[in-house]
Order: C-alpha cells, then sequence, then structure tokens
C-alpha cells in the first residue's frame, strides 16, 4: 500500500490561502498617519471658520479587489459582501452605509471599510467569491483626507490639473491624479466636498501643503 497523505476538507481549504487577522484589538490604541498633527486639539483650539474645512478619516480598511467585470458570479457575490454591486462605469463610485467603492480600472475597486471590520470582509470575500480573483489588504500604507468649504475647489486648483467644474466632475467622479507633488485618488462627495486617498508615506507634506494652500482663506481642521 502506498504512502497517501489524505487531507481533510478542512485542511485543503486551509492550504488555498493564508489568512490573518492582522487588525489590532480594539483595546489597542490606532495612530494614523497624521497622528501627530493632532487634529483633534487643532479642532477644539484652532479657528471655527474659515474657507476650508480639513478632517482625516483615519484608520479605515484599504481593500483592492481585482476581478473579472464580466463574471456575472464574482459580481454577485461581492454584492453579498458589501450589500452593494460594483461601480462598472469608469471614474465611478458607489456607497452603502459605511462601505464605499471606487472603481480604479476596467478590472480593478478600491473599497474603504470601517478599520476593525476589515478583516471579517476579507474572510467574507475568501467564502463567498468564485474563480479567479485579487484582494489586497493595503490599509496601512494609505489615509484619506476630507476637504470641504466655499474655497476647497479654489485650494484644489493650486494642487491639481483635474477640471473639476460639476458639469465634467459630478458627484461620485473618481480619479487618479496628482496632488501637488504626488499621486492622489480625489472622489467628490458632494458640491464642495471631497475626499483624497493619499500615501502614507507623504502624507506629512500633503498637510504641509494643504497648510501653506489654504493661508488666504482660513483653514479649520475638523476631528
Amino acid at each position: 500500500m502506498s504512502d497517501v497523505n489524505v487531507m481533510t476538507a478542512a485542511q485543503s481549504a486551509a492550504t488555498k490561502a493564508a489568512v490573518m487577522n492582522q487588525v489590532p484589538d480594539s483595546k489597542i490604541e490606532g495612530q494614523s498617519p497624521l497622528h501627530h498633527a493632532d487634529f483633534d486639539n487643532l479642532a477644539k483650539q484652532g479657528p471655527q471658520s474659515g474657507g476650508v474645512y480639513l478632517c482625516e478619516r483615519k484608520l479605515l480598511g484599504h481593500l483592492t479587489l481585482r476581478c473579472n467585470p464580466n463574471n456575472a458570479d464574482q459580481l454577485t457575490a461581492v454584492e453579498r459582501v458589501l450589500g452593494v454591486a460594483l461601480p462598472l462605469q469608469p471614474l465611478t463610485s458607489v456607497e452603502n452605509d459605511s462601505y464605499s467603492i471606487r472603481w480604479m480600472s476596467p478590472d480593478e475597486w478600491l473599497i474603504l471599510v470601517p478599520g476593525l471590520e476589515t478583516f471579517n470582509i476579507e474572510a467574507a470575500f475568501r467564502d463567498e467569491m468564485p474563480g479567479h480573483y485579487s484582494l489586497v489588504n493595503s490599509s496601512g500604507g494609505s489615509t484619506v483626507l476630507e476637504i470641504s468649504g466655499e474655497n476647497a475647489i479654489d485650494l484644489l486648483k493650486k494642487s491639481t490639473p483635474i477640471d473639476l467644474h460639476l458639469t465634467v466632475f459630478p458627484v461620485g467622479k473618481v480619479v487618479s491624479t496628482l496632488f501637488a507633488k504626488t499621486t492622489t485618488t480625489i472622489r467628490r462627495l458632494d458640491e464642495a466636498r471631497f475626499e483624497l486617498v493619499i500615501r502614507r508615506s507623504f502624507s506629512d507634506y500633503v498637510w504641509l501643503w494643504i497648510q501653506d494652500a489654504s493661508l488666504e482663506y482660513g483653514l479649520v481642521i475638523e476631528a
């Protein structure tokens, strides 16, 4: 009788992917890329009115999904996991409560979720998604800034070459472009409110840039 290694179904499933929960316990204090800027105190002690408002949506889960947009089973699986269908039109986005999805390329989407839910979302994808796909957790490599106010567009015009007129950049549109000298993904949340996904390594540079570019308008920090 030949030596044959017989694996249980659970062992076989475990060999498909090495999935580890890298999300710290909620009792552990998480520090965002701009933790040192102390936005909480700046929001309390700094100016309360101005033309530009800035806040950091810190410690979100950042997941990059790549799959086949023509695979109906995969699209259905994503909707089961997130409660909202993938945006298939170029440069668009969708939201479902605290989950949001941005179209990045014909087979790539950036998904933002609450930080402490990241591992559960990853696990749900492993259970639900059929066929070949990729899901990468890049949460530690980026952060999100929101810029709003009556002079938000004026500030952005100093920083990016994108045409921000509402007729060509409507609410929900997403573009990957330059902000100052770094790459960013910009999404329009409202007529005068924008979201910037920026790299962790450039977060301090962007923070300093925004301070300088908003001097003539007045900068208000929101916690």
